[in-house]
């Protein structure tokens, strides 16, 4: 098995988000932090799932931190169904993340990944529209076989994220343009983190949940076959968007 085919820890995981773990740290943003601390508080219970989080005021006297960075962070929370605002009532907690990603990735790496996935929408969507237009039947081909074998992944409960990570390369490469593929490259450690997360939590949920990671990963498939460059788009935009909500499914649902 290879390396990236194998669960990894959070341990493993947080040293392997970026080249550098130095850097990574230099690169969080105060505004990241903020939201991986209140992040920690609901998983930890400390705010529960319909509570009202402190207001803006205490939060950033808490964290020694200016309203507008505080802000910043309360709307990436909100972009990940993580709390909703009321107009004149603050903002309330709507779901508490599963436990078990902190099993697969520590809570200081979690704004990272999840601002991968954002990368990855803007990057790849656009791919994958130049894909169904550009591909030739050899690309489509190497598309397709890194889809069966993420099928075989399936079948036997592996982890796949070797397959995984060939199926949206191939994508890229199958654009006919060099850029997408560079662009994906330089954030690669970062995406095989997000990949490796997704996908062992996957298998810790009902088989539904790896067999509709499946069905959108054919939906991209069948669009870029068929040459539907406005549906390839957006079956991938769809993908990596629901991919990034899927790290807080704290539910059973697939």
């Amino acid at each position: 098995m290879a390396p990236s085919e194998r669960p990894i820890g959070a341990n493993q995981m947080g040293a392997g988000l970026i080249a550098s773990d130095a850097a990574r740290h230099g690169d969080r943003t105060l505004a990241d932090q903020a939201y991986e601390q209140i992040l920690s508080m609901i998983m930890r219970g400390e705010i529960a799932v319909g509570a009202k989080l402190p207001t803006e005021h205490a939060l950033s006297e808490q964290f020694g931190m200016s309203r507008p960075v505080l802000r910043q962070a309360l709307q990436h929370l909100r972009d990940d169904d993580l709390i909703v605002s009321r107009q004149g009532s603050g903002s309330f907690v709507t779901r508490k993340p599963d436990g078990a990603v902190l099993n697969f990735a520590p809570i200081s790496s979690i704004a990272d990944i999840q601002r991968t996935f954002e990368f990855r929408t803007a990057v790849e969507s656009e791919a994958a529209f130049f894909a169904a237009k550009r591909r030739s039947d050899t690309e489509l081909a190497s598309i397709k076989s890194a889809l069966e074998a993420l099928d075989a992944c399936n079948a036997a409960g592996q982890l796949g994220v070797d397959a995984d990570e060939d199926f949206h390369a191939a994508i890229c490469n199958a654009s006919g343009n060099h850029y997408f593929m560079a662009a994906r490259m330089s954030m690669k450690a970062n995406i095989l983190t997000g990949l490796n997360l997704t996908r062992n939590l996957s298998l810790t949920k009902p088989k539904d949940r790896l067999q509709l990671v499946q069905r959108e990963h054919y939906a991209i498939f069948d669009a870029i076959a068929a040459g539907n460059q406005a549906a390839a788009r957006d079956a991938m935009r769809a993908h990596i968007e629901n991919a990034r909500k899927r790290v807080f499914d704290g539910t059973l649902e697939p």
